[in-house]
């Protein structure tokens, strides 16, 4: 079975998630869009919390996130009690989110990275497997409450 993507942003990330999007296709990835679907100004916790409510459930197991910064997106989805949420800047940090914290949830700052390397993040994200052993027992740590 073919995994589809879920994908969402906000005005600010609605032009990168496009090209996300074509990108993914011409990666022969199925993606399925949240919206928004216009640069025009919305509040990004109404399109942020369908991918974290459709991971959270496990309707997708992974999933990506954009807006301006990309923290109001990242904050949003990580409500969600099995979301991991990374968001992610550099080539090393989507790697480490994915070795490291087994983050099912790219989240991209459109106003902080050009096109070319959000597409390559996208691609460290879903190449990128969890490296298990020590790593797991800390995620597994992430949603226990302290005492």
């Amino acid at each position: 079975m073919k995994e589809i993507i879920p994908i969402a942003s906000d005005h600010a990330g609605y032009e990168l998630k496009e090209e996300v999007k074509k990108y993914l296709a011409s990666k022969n990835i199925d993606t399925k869009d949240f919206g928004t679907f216009s640069s025009d100004s919305v509040d990004y916790p109404d399109f942020a919390h369908q991918v974290g409510s459709a991971v959270n459930r496990g309707d997708y197991p992974r999933g990506i996130v954009i807006c301006g910064s990309g923290n109001g997106v990242q904050m949003t989805v990580n409500k969600y009690p099995n979301v991991r949420c990374a968001l992610c800047w550099n080539e090393e940090i989507a790697q480490l989110a994915r070795q490291h914290n087994d983050a099912n949830i790219i989240s991209l700052p459109a106003r902080f990275i050009p096109t070319d390397l959000a597409l390559k993040l996208v691609d460290i994200f879903l190449s990128t497997p969890f490296e298990g052993g020590r790593h797991q027992r800390r995620v597994e740590k992430i949603n226990k409450l302290l005492q």
